[in-house]
């Protein structure tokens, strides 16, 4: 199984992508992690946030694996715990050949995205900076493995 951290967003500092490969090359073969950034939408100091998202769900799409199954990274989406997280990872690597994780811009994930999305989860109620939501996943994603196959890293 491929997972792919589809998300708004390039450039980022040096820690995030150090942070994010660290935990990404932890993971075997079989259980692989990819990132995929996406440019914002051009914003303006007047605009529309709901055509911003709009732009970025084109480009969302065009990036996403046919029949891959789709997890929005949503404030109302439904809150995993590492067990729960683990549990679906063991799923989806049963069923599944891609999964993509959706992180959206700054306004978040356009209506329709979310709606065509399998499950929707979210990592807090509080807000986090994007960057910082990248090595975050990157490292419950590992979490997770490291659960799954009795791997020391997990201790609960």
């Amino acid at each position: 199984m491929k997972i792919h951290l589809v998300a708004i967003g390039e450039k980022m500092p040096a820690w995030v992508v150090a942070g994010f490969e660290e935990y990404a090359r932890r993971l075997p073969r079989e259980c692989s992690l990819v990132l995929r950034e996406l440019p914002l939408a051009t914003r303006g100091k007047t605009g529309d946030p709901l055509k911003w998202k709009r732009e970025e769900a084109e480009l969302i799409r065009a990036a996403l694996p046919k029949g891959a199954y789709l997890v929005a990274l949503d404030v109302l989406g439904k809150a995993w715990d590492t067990p729960e997280l683990s549990r679906r990872m063991g799923a989806w690597m049963q069923e599944h050949s891609d999964v993509v994780l959706l992180v959206g811009g700054p306004d978040g994930l356009d209506d329709t995205l979310l709606s065509e999305a399998h499950a929707r989860w979210s990592l807090s109620p509080l807000t986090f900076p994007h960057p910082l939501v990248r090595v975050l996943l990157a490292e419950q994603i590992y979490r997770a493995w490291s659960l799954l196959n009795n791997h020391p890293y997990h201790r609960a």
